[in-house]
């Protein structure tokens, strides 16, 4: 069976500013652009099987430039919803909650539409999206790439290896960068992570 390649998405302008970005719809910067181009030799080397994206524009961008063809969009795989801090910083929200951290305490509730999510909600959305990239290795021969957002990839990499949604806390994670989640003796590891281009 095939490994998971995780692939966030390439630079916006948000993710520049360290604004946290769920819903709002940003496309890729210049510089994001050519991240996302650059990912395809550390892609397409691999046979793949299946690609599933986040519906977000800057998302779905990364994988047409990353040369990812014949991508299923799914609404699992979009980032946390930051319900209220939608484009606020983390030096912001410290000024009113010093000891805010995101992967513990979620977020501020926001709009109807958007009421935000704590880490036990991104836990399950990464296990539905972990489910589904299991059934289509077994379906297909060849990897399986998931594309999509920071945080949210840190949780699902947190599931796969058996952990609390919160211990994505402990994964760093870059844009247009690859990760590769595999097995060892039948056991879930990390196999690459935060993996650039050469330059």
């Amino acid at each position: 069976m095939g490994d998971l390649f995780l692939v966030r998405h390439g630079e916006t302008e948000w993710s520049l500013s360290g604004q946290h970005t769920s819903w709002t719809d940003l496309p890729l910067t210049d510089r994001g652009r050519e991240q996302a181009r650059g990912l395809a030799p550390l892609l397409t080397s691999h046979r793949i099987g299946a690609v599933f994206v986040s519906p977000m524009k800057r998302a779905r961008q990364t994988a047409e430039l990353a040369s990812l063809t014949g991508a299923r969009v799914d609404a699992d795989l979009a980032e946390w919803d930051y319900g209220a801090y939608e484009g606020v910083t983390t030096q912001e929200i410290h000024r009113t909650r010093p000891d805010w951290f995101l992967f513990t305490d979620g977020v501020a509730p926001g709009p109807p539409e958007h009421p935000g999510e704590g880490p036990e909600d991104v836990g399950a959305r990464a296990d539905r999206i972990l489910a589904k990239a299991h059934a289509a290795l077994g379906d297909t021969e060849g990897c399986v790439v998931l594309v999509a957002h920071g945080h949210f990839l840190r949780v699902l990499t947190a599931r796969y290896l058996g952990l609390p949604a919160s211990a994505g806390a402990l994964f760093q994670l870059a844009t247009g960068t690859v990760c590769r989640l595999g097995t060892e003796h039948g056991r879930p590891v990390l196999a690459a992570w935060n993996v650039r281009p050469s330059s």
